[in-house]
């Protein structure tokens, strides 16, 4: 994992870190000075029996990593949600500029807890700055309680129900379905929906299909939609997965085309299912298409198996892991690189890799890796769509780490693995989040950008906290290239250096 030693001793004179010394001398004082009369005032109220030991280790931690910001990052946006918010989700990139690209973002709010504030999927317009544009300065100094200038809400839908997840349909992103707090998966056509206000009384927006099947309220967080064809698959509260064909429905109502979608109607098309699959004994957390097949998919849940299943060969588990991990899982994700690979992430802390090749029908297997850095329950998982070996988890504890497979075993890495306490694989953790990370996706238009958010509510009372992010390309990119540009970077300082000035001025 990167350390910022590793990079101020190897990386100091890379512009950017160098930059930022020079301009901020003296806030890093400013801030030094602040938190010992943070510390005076910290034992103040440990003798008075004031406070949470906790809470402060969390914020003398964020701002450990705040300071960091303009040598770990290429570009950072911040952006304070009022409301709690489950899932985000990149839609399609609609513009192209000199400097920056626009892109939709899907986000979720939920219900006031006062009734003011309904249920609401939003579409956000996002500028998504290109990498080595943002200037550091310029990145790390933001307002946590503040919105973002680089989001800004486009259009609203009040949603019936809470918005648990979002998945859009990879052969048109402006396509999503929603897994709400109901029996039913809603479909939308987000670019023909009309823009709703969220105010006390307003009648919800109507989706344009509704995919039945399940028994029972969902109430979770299990939904894909196949990057293959127009399939849809979903977990519940009823141990089951249901899975359905959408193309035809979605040709004939004229989704994804403009005015295409009709409203007219009081209520979407209701579907029903082309298969429901039962071999779960409770409820089912998380579910996934293999990327090569809109018949093949897996599924994880709260009774610690992992299930391949194949409708080509009915209802009935393929292969079926019991004992997958210690504990409930949570979320799952197949390799679009390598479809043999599956991650699982669970509530024991770990996120584990399986090879199908290695299960049997008889539900034998064991992870070919089992990887440790959370210290509280993973909540999401996702492979790297541009290294087929990368990975994310995110966590209970505020951290999304970065990992790669090819890390592990590496001879070089182990030996620094040796020198600091750094889990093996892991090479970024992000910790911009101050509470649980609910919910992440990296960018499939932006090489390794993230938005990532959190639900605030247990640590600040506020809503949540939308990130999106990019981490330095030194850190990422092939350690012989990165030394060989800087190399060339020092080389060129040396020779416009203040003595040459010097002697062409005389």
């Amino acid at each position: 994992m990167i350390q910022p030693e590793d990079i101020t001793a190897h990386r100091g004179f890379c512009w950017k870190l160098d930059h930022f010394i020079s301009k901020t001398r003296t806030k890093r004082l400013n801030r030094a000075r602040k938190r010992k009369r943070e510390r005076v005032r910290v034992g103040e109220m440990k003798n008075s029996g004031e406070g949470s030991s906790a809470t402060l280790s969390v914020d003398e931690r964020y701002k450990n990593w705040k300071s960091l910001i303009p040598v770990l990052y290429d570009w950072f946006a911040n952006h304070n949600l009022v409301w709690p918010s489950l899932s985000c989700r990149w839609g399609p990139q609609f513009e192209q500029g000199t400097y920056k690209n626009r892109q939709h973002l899907y986000l979720s709010e939920q219900e006031s807890t006062d009734g003011s504030m309904p249920n609401t999927l939003i579409i956000a317009n996002c500028e998504v700055v290109k990498p080595r544009v943002a200037a550091a300065e310029h990145i790390s100094e933001f307002n946590e309680e503040a919105r973002s200038p680089f989001v800004k809400k486009y259009k609203t839908l009040i949603h019936p129900g809470e918005v648990n997840r979002i998945r859009e349909l990879p052969q048109n992103n402006n396509i999503v379905a929603t897994h709400t707090d109901s029996p039913d998966v809603l479909i939308w056509d987000l670019e023909a929906q009309p823009n709703r206000h969220p105010v006390i009384g307003a009648s919800e927006s109507i989706p344009d299909m509704i995919l039945t099947g399940h028994t029972e309220n969902a109430t979770e967080f299990a939904l894909a939609m196949s990057p293959a064809e127009h399939f849809v698959i979903s977990g519940g509260r009823d141990n089951n997965v249901v899975l359905w064909s959408i193309q035809d429905a979605i040709t004939s109502l004229g989704l994804g085309k403009s005015g295409g979608s009709s409203f007219a109607r009081k209520e979407g098309l209701r579907l029903g299912p082309r298969g429901v699959f039962e071999g779960h004994d409770a409820a089912v957390e998380d579910v996934q298409f293999c990327p090569s097949s809109v018949l093949e998919f897996c599924s994880v849940g709260d009774d610690s198996c992992l299930i391949l299943w194949d409708a080509r060969s009915g209802n009935a588990p393929i292969v079926k892991v019991e004992k997958a991990h210690d504990d409930d899982l949570h979320c799952l994700d197949w390799n679009a690189h390598d479809t043999n690979l599956i991650l699982t992430g669970s509530a024991d802390n770990t996120v584990r890799i399986f090879d199908r090749r290695n299960l049997t029908a008889g539900g034998v297997g064991s992870p070919i890796y089992k990887f440790e850095g959370h210290k509280a329950p993973i909540l999401s998982i996702q492979w790297c769509p541009d290294r087929a070996s990368a990975f994310a988890s995110a966590a209970e504890d505020g951290f999304l780490n970065i990992w790669d497979y090819d890390k592990v075993g590496n001879n070089k890495e182990t030996a620094r693995a040796k020198a600091r306490p750094a889990p093996p694989g892991l090479f970024f953790q992000h910790g911009g989040h101050r509470d649980k990370i609910v919910d992440f996706h990296w960018n499939p238009a932006e090489p390794w950008t993230i938005a990532s958010i959190s639900d605030d509510v247990a640590s600040t009372g506020g809503g949540g906290t939308l990130q999106i992010w990019r981490i330095s390309d030194l850190i990422y990119r092939p350690e012989e290239e990165v030394i060989a540009e800087l190399t060339k970077f020092k080389e060129h300082l040396t020779k416009c250096g203040p003595s040459e000035a010097s002697k062409s001025s005389n």
